[in-house]
């Protein structure tokens, strides 16, 4: 049995992760700001000792810390930072939101980091450890796409701390990268896209699976593809 912990698991890729990883019979840390609803509770309950969940608001420190505090000692061998949001809605390079610019950086960019700051002595204890960062190819500098500024530019920003972070944690064997989930039917991804939370949940947990720590630093899509920046 491995150990996974998933921020903003109560619903979308998150959920689909968690279901998935249960089903499998691995202990899930499950984390969102609201955890006692269903299904959360509900799983909570069917699989008491291998589902825990916790109460997290990825942007507050002290928040993070008590997640730390309420786990510190049991090791970790995955971390999946899916928690974010697609920021405002004026984000156009000439007409933006700001206030909500600085809120999606902090949701998408910068909480990422705090959290796994937080947990690395967790992951050190783990066995195989990774830190897996849900990016997006929205963020790719080598996809050049009008609007959606803030949602794009916080997970280009995400990708080179996922860089810096896999450099300095490498010599402590623990392997970083980020995905892209794929293009999915959830809040987010509206029901035109292609590809169903189940698909993409398989296969992101085959990659995170597959991943070693020789292929640190890299950007992968959901089925396992190496992906520009």
């Amino acid at each position: 049995m491995a150990s996974y912990l998933i921020t903003g698991a109560n619903r979308g890729i998150g959920l689909g992760i968690v279901e998935q990883l249960v089903l499998r019979g691995e202990r899930v840390f499950v984390c969102a700001r609201n955890p006692d609803v269903d299904p959360l509770a509900v799983l909570a309950g069917k699989h008491p000792g291998q589902v825990t969940l916790h109460r997290l608001d990825v942007t507050d420190q002290a928040s993070v810390d008590a997640l730390a505090d309420a786990i510190a000692g049991q090791p970790l061998d995955v971390l999946i930072n899916n928690a974010g949001i697609h920021g405002p809605e004026r984000q156009g390079a000439l007409d933006m939101d700001f206030e909500g610019f600085a809120r999606t950086l902090a949701v998408n960019t910068l909480a990422p980091l705090r959290v796994s700051q937080a947990l690395v002595s967790n992951l050190e204890a783990g066995i195989k450890p990774r830190i897996v960062m849900i990016s997006s190819i929205m963020g790719q500098l080598a996809r050049p796409m009008p609007g959606d500024v803030a949602y794009c530019t916080s997970k280009t920003a995400l990708n080179k701390v996922m860089q810096a972070l896999a450099l300095e944690l490498k010599d402590a064997g623990i392997a970083v990268a980020a995905v892209h989930p794929g293009w999915v039917k959830t809040d987010m991804g509206g029901p035109q896209a292609p590809l169903a939370v189940a698909e993409s949940a398989r296969n992101l947990i085959a990659t995170i699976d597959a991943l070693t720590l020789a292929q640190t630093g890299s950007f992968f899509n959901y089925d396992g593809t190496p992906l520009a920046w």
